[in-house]
Formats: C-alpha cells, structure tokens, sequence
C-alpha cells in the first residue's frame, strides 16, 4: 500500500521524509565521529613521529655546533649533558648520546629530575585484572590501538647502542626512525640522527618516547570514540523510540479499532481521532473514520429500507386480504367486481413496489461497479425529450426543451443512469401538471457545473416537504393520479444517481407557480 501525501504526490510524503532525515542525522553522525576518530588515531603516530625527527635533528645539529671536539672527532661529555638537559628536559623524550663505536656517552633518563623515580607498570596478578586487560589488549588490537603484529619490540641497548638498527644507519650519516613494541605492549618511537659537522661523524643522537606516551593520547582518543558511539546509539534509541511512538503505536492502534469494528461486539466502535498529525497516520485514521461512518450509515440505511419495505408491503397485503375476505362474502356480483378490481389494484400496486425496490436495491451495487464515461448531456436531453414528444402523455402534458451549452459539455457517468434521473423527474412533473400543462427542461453551465431543471406548472410543493419529497416511499399524488402507478422511490433513486456521480439535486418552488427540481452535475473536462 502506499500512502500518499496532502497534496497527493508521494514525493511530498510527511512520514517518508521524517523517516528519512531522522537516519540520515543518526548515520552522519555516526560516520562523522568514527571518520574523525579514525583520522586522529591515523595521522597521530605520523605527526608524533615527524615531531621526534625534527627534534633529533636540531639537537644533533646543536650538540654538533657546541659539543664537539676538532681533535679525534670526539665529543664533550660535560657540554654535551649541559646541553640535553637544557634542550630534551622541557619535553617528554629521551635522548641518548653514542659515540662512533656505538658505545653511549649520554642517557637524558640519569640526568634529568624527572627520572629520578621510575614508574613501571606491574602486570595484573588477580582473575579479574587479568580479565580486563585481555579485553583491553583484544580492543585495542580490533580498534588498531597498537597494532602489535606491525611493529618490532623494543629493547633496553644498554651501553651497546648498535643493537638498533637506525643508530647504525645514524654512523652511516643518514637520520632514521622507527616505531616498536616495548615489553608491557606500549608503543616507543624512536629516531636516531648524526652528530655531524662538516661532513665528519662524532656521535649519534637517539631521541625516542617514553613507553605509554602515545599510548594515552590513544586511550584519549578511543574514549572519544567510545563517546561517540554511545551518542549515536543514544540518538538511534530515542529515534527508534520517538518513530515507534509516533508510527507502529498507531497502526497498531487504528488495527485493533478495525478488529472491534469487523467484530461488532461492542456496539458502534470509533476509529481513533488522528487528524491534528498532519501526516499519512492522520489521513489514514480520517479515512477509516470516514469508512467506518460511511459503514454504518449503510447499515442504518439497510435497516430503514427493510423497516420501509415491510410498512409499504403491509398496507397493499392488508388492503388486499380485507378484500378477498370480502369476497367469500359478497352476494351480488356489483359488489364482487367493485372488490376484484381492489385486488387487481392492490396486485398492480405490490408488483409495482417489488419492481422498484428491487431497483432501489441493485442501485449501489450497479453504480459501484459500473465505469464512468463521458456522456454528452444536450445529446441526452435531446433524445429524452423526443421520446416523450413522440408519447401520448396524460391530460395533453406537453415536453419543452431549452438548451445553452457549450459543445463540449459532458459530465462523468452511465448514460442509461443519468437519462434515469432525467425520466424520473419528468414523469414527477407530468403527474403534478395540469390539463394542457406544459414541462420545461432547460440545460446551462455554472463554471465547472452543468445545471438542469424541470419546471412544471401544478400546485407546487408544500414548504415543509421540499426535502422530505425525496426520501423512500414519500408520495403524495393528485387524486385522479392511477392508484398504485407509484412507489414513492423515484425521487429518492433521482438524488442516490445525482450523489454517486458527484454531484447534487434539490427541490424549490417557482414564483409564478409550480415546481422545480434543479440537477447539478460535475463537468468532465474544462469548458470555454
């Protein structure tokens, strides 16, 4: 099924919409958190260890300056200290200071304050400590926290600085850096640069992290991701919440009032009242409301034309078992042909009924499945009104026709049922005319209408029947009227066709006498 919006275009969907932004809001949010997250943790490690290999070549590049001897290509010890203390003490790294044999001169962790305690990290003894670093180390492995399998452990040299690689690389003159695993699973960066002066080598500076340095800008940086996740399955939540609250909650509620109502237990039921939503839901539930009106309206209606039926019925079937009664005892034959001719007329009166009931009956139904098709009204109008002229209508009635049309007039619907309700109100008109009375039809266009009157010159209609004249089994007939020729239902099969068709008809009294009954129909296309 598929629900359209106020102005009838899916593309302007309420609901459809909402549903939409709501994701797309919750999605971004989503993508935008865990791209920026993603991007920090990328270029963290890279930017830090940029950092390290300007920082190793500028002290390399001061300690070469200052710190060096001309003879033997040696190094200052005493200057060289001064110097890293000044120059490494304000930021987190450690420097080491090797000579052209790889053997260490310097170590910044001996000479510096803030190494003067050393803080290791033990590792978890208890159950539960042990529980919770192996989820730490398997998120951050799943995370790409500290990705262990890409980088190589790090190892305490010693005095023995060419166990790393890039210090051997530094004696080559080339600056190196490198990224390792130290043994609690924290990441050490590393870079090592030439003391060098003149294209001459007399040392190697290698500058690295403290172990867990990176590793709490990480953990930072994974809370925010923590945080991130947990406010888009926050908003996820309360969007879930708010769409089940404002969409499966009245479907579900419009499902079980259209349960009460097919079941019927429980007297009239009403379909919720949504339409203040101003969405698909509301016009859904108005609709069904509608639907549920327009059903017991229908079942009321069922009921009153039984109800009628049954009153019409009865009168004629009285009349006529009084008769027949009568019969049996009536010794003169005036007396017997006056009663026959009762029961002829009660006879011709009830078959009459059936005939139109039956019609009346049928009428929904037929006008249901019929199909509409455009019906030319002056062509219409015109053969009517010349079957009628070629008939010989009582006491010398005769048929006018005035038509102000456009060419292109027609109105949506079944010919046979519109000529219907034409015939209707005419042989109405011609029972209330008088001898040599005239029935005028006229035919003209309102915009976007077709308006159609039949006028006669009898006695009118009483002011306070001007509507009831159109309800079932209303009939009041002149008195030389044929007795039974009538119904009653005419009127009312005239205004159920006029409804179906969209369109409406009333009753209302001419000035210069009679009566007149007005047939508004929809056009079916513009006219000019």
């Amino acid at each position: 099924m598929k629900f359209l919006g106020h102005k009838g275009d899916p593309r302007h969907s309420v609901l459809r919409w909402r549903i939409i932004l709501l994701n797309t809001i919750v999605f971004a949010v989503l993508i935008a958190g865990v791209t920026w997250v993603q991007a920090s943790r990328a270029n963290l490690v890279d930017e830090r260890q940029t950092g390290v290999e300007e920082e190793a070549r500028v002290v390399a590049s001061t300690l070469a300056e200052y710190a060096t001897l001309s003879e033997g290509r040696g190094i200052n010890v005493q200057s060289a200290s001064e110097l890293l203390r000044d120059l490494v003490g304000p930021t987190r790294l450690r420097a080491r200071l090797y000579d052209t044999d790889g053997q260490l001169i310097v170590d910044t962790r001996y000479i510096l304050s803030r190494n003067a305690v050393q803080v290791a990290e033990l590792p978890p003894v208890d159950r539960w400590s042990r529980f919770k670093q192996w989820i730490e180390d398997l998120y951050e492995s799943m995370m790409g926290v500290r990705p262990n399998t890409h980088y190589e452990p790090y190892l305490e040299g010693g005095q023995d600085g060419r166990i790393y690689r890039e210090v051997n690389t530094a004696l080559e003159g080339q600056t190196t850096s490198t990224k390792r695993i130290d043994e609690h699973n924290k990441l050490v960066l590393s870079t090592a640069a030439p003391v060098q002066r003149f294209k001459a080598i007399y040392g190697v500076l290698f500058v690295s992290t403290e172990g867990g340095d990176i590793d709490e800008i990480l953990r930072l940086e994974r809370t925010k991701l923590i945080e991130v996740f947990a406010i888009a399955t926050l908003m996820m939540l309360i969007a879930s919440l708010w769409l089940s609250w404002n969409i499966a909650e009245p479907m579900r509620r419009l499902a079980e009032a259209a349960d009460r109502v097919r079941r019927g237990k429980a007297g009239r039921e009403q379909v919720p009242d949504m339409s203040k939503r101003g969405d698909e839901i509301g016009e859904l539930a108005e609709s069904m409301s509608a639907m549920t009106r327009a059903l017991y309206d229908r079942i009321d209606a069922i009921e009153s034309f039984a109800a009628d039926v049954a009153h019409e019925l009865k009168n004629p079937l009285t009349s006529l078992r009084s008769a027949v009664d009568m019969f049996a005892r009536a010794t003169d034959e005036e007396s017997r042909m006056r009663l026959l001719g009762i029961v002829r007329a009660d006879v011709k009166r009830i078959d009459r009924l059936i005939t139109d009931i039956s019609d009346a009956s049928r009428l929904d139904a037929e006008l249901s499945r019929e199909t509409a098709t455009p019906v030319d009204i002056a062509k219409l109008l015109e053969t009517i009104v010349e079957i009628y002229q070629m008939m010989e209508l009582p006491r010398g009635v005769k048929i006018a026709l005035k038509l102000s049309l456009p060419p292109d007039a027609a109105v949506m619907g079944r010919d046979e049922r519109l000529g219907q309700v034409i015939r209707n109100l005419v042989d109405n008109a011609v029972s209330f005319s008088p001898k040599d009375g005239t029935v005028a039809i006229s035919a003209h266009t309102d915009p976007g209408w077709v308006v159609i009157t039949v006028d006669d010159t009898g006695p009118g209609i009483p002011p306070d029947n001007v509507e009831t004249i159109f309800k079932r089994f209303y009939t009041e007939r002149p008195q030389d009227h044929d007795f039974g020729k009538n119904s009653g239902l005419g009127l009312s099969i005239v205004r159920q066709i006029t409804e179906g068709t969209g369109g409406r008809v009333w009753a209302e009294n001419r000035p210069e006498g009679g009566a007149r009954f007005v047939v508004q129909l929809p056009l079916a296309a513009p006219w000019n």
